[in-house]
């Protein structure tokens, strides 16, 4: 027999004894093996949170200026003005509150209402200008008037802002009026308590968009 001869038998017989070993029996063995691992790495492989979409701080108000974008359905979109009652309009969805909403929520929301007419709408919500965020201050100061409301802006804050009380201000008789659920709240402020005082910070309230001071 040849060199060659016998390196074909061996192939031959080796290729034999695979065949042999995997018999179905085997092939359940090493499935199930398989499967076993793949359980083990499964429970200790540590769970990785999944992210979490964090909705806008900013919440809309009046006279915001909003830009609407519907992807591929321009009849849906527009620049639009939150009218004093909160609420936007929109070509086919008519009247949409977006007062008191973050940008996410509104997209939505608008979102719920154009499903009505189209499927799958993809649309985006963009605040271009900020015009809600105002505060007001009347009476006895040195420049009355409408004011920015500035990121934690308080009472004593806007006062100094618009120049400080008149020589004849009621200093301790300051009112704040705030419409809360659509109900004016009258919160009072002593200006000279808290100049003597001004640990009591509790009463130097944080200002709210709307608020009007009154300065008697």
């Amino acid at each position: 027999m040849t060199r060659f001869a016998v390196w074909r038998a061996l192939a031959i017989i080796g290729f034999l004894a695979c065949i042999a070993a995997l018999s179905p029996g085997n092939l359940r063995a090493i499935d199930a093996a398989a499967q076993q691992a793949a359980t083990v790495n499964s429970a200790g492989a540590p769970d990785i949170p999944k992210p979490k979409d964090a909705p806008g701080d900013y919440v809309i108000g009046p006279d915001d200026l909003l830009s609407v974008v519907f992807w591929r359905e321009q009849q849906l979109s527009a620049d639009v003005v939150v009218r004093p009652d909160g609420k936007i309009s929109l070509p086919l969805l008519d009247d949409v509150q977006a007062a008191g909403l973050t940008p996410r929520q509104l997209r939505d929301r608008l979102l719920t209402e154009a499903r009505r007419y189209i499927s799958e709408p993809v649309a985006t919500v963009v605040v271009r200008q900020v015009n809600s965020r105002k505060v007001y201050i009347t009476g006895l100061v040195a420049r009355p008037g409408q004011y920015p409301l500035t990121p934690s802006m308080t009472v004593l804050q806007l006062i100094a802002t618009a120049g400080g009380l008149q020589d004849f201000a009621k200093a301790r008789e300051i009112r704040i009026v705030r419409n809360e659920d659509g109900k004016p709240v009258n919160l009072r402020f002593d200006y000279d308590e808290m100049m003597k005082r001004p640990e009591k910070t509790a009463q130097n309230i944080a200002l709210k968009p709307g608020d009007t001071i009154i300065v008697p």
